[in-house]
């Protein structure tokens, strides 16, 4: 699927969609989830999924690894470990080439760049650049679960992300599971920026466990 239809289809996606049958937002054993691709796909699929998006912390194994690009389900994804303003942030690129060679470098090199924490926080990328690589590999790049990020202003973070190219924010999360004691943000005020900066709004549940979580 190319840009502009991806894009269509993201814009098409509405809350009611993201609660039902649609999870943008999934991790598999090949950063730090639970269930192989191939499970995941399965599970969508007995869940009633449309689509879904395997996004791994800064790596695209899941889709190199196996064939599931082939299931019409699956749009092809990855998280990237970022810091911006002494703001530790993560950016989802969507519908990106896997065989780009601009973005092959800011990839984890090791499972220590995908499955542990404290390595990850010691390798850090610029935003600026993942989202330009994003950009290159065709993808569009959505800020994740942004009501988490410890800045006394969202506006104007996320506003400097947007002039950086930002096309998209998280816009429907569970944060009341998964991060209510980091959340710092209301919901309200994502969707009031996503308006205000004409943004994709996409939703995704974080799974990283054996089963499939929902809004």
């Amino acid at each position: 699927m190319d840009k502009e239809n991806l894009k269509k289809l993201l814009l098409s996606f509405t809350e009611d969609d993201y609660k039902s049958k649609v999870d943008l937002h999934i991790h598999s054993d090949k950063s730090d989830g639970t269930m192989t691709p191939k499970e995941i796909v399965e599970q969508a699929k007995q869940k009633g999924k449309k689509y879904i998006a395997i996004s791994d912390h800064n790596t695209i194994e899941a889709y190199l690894s196996t064939n599931i690009l082939a299931d019409n389900i699956v749009i092809p994804a990855v998280e990237f470990d970022c810091l911006h303003k002494g703001v530790l942030i993560h950016i989802l690129g969507y519908g990106i080439d896997i065989d780009n060679k601009e973005i092959q470098s800011l990839y984890a090199k090791n499972e220590y760049g995908t499955k542990h924490n404290i390595y990850r926080i010691f390798h850090l990328r610029d935003p600026h650049e993942v989202i330009y690589k994003i950009k290159q590999a065709g993808g569009i790049a959505v800020l994740a679960h942004p009501a988490c990020y410890w800045c006394r202003d969202l506006d104007k973070f996320v506003k400097e992300l947007v002039e950086m190219g930002l096309e998209g924010i998280e816009t429907y999360y569970p944060y009341r599971r998964l991060r209510c004691i980091v959340k710092f943000h209301l919901k309200k005020t994502v969707i009031q920026i996503a308006d205000k900066y004409n943004l994709i709004k996409t939703g995704g549940t974080d799974s990283h466990g054996k089963k499939l979580l929902e809004l």
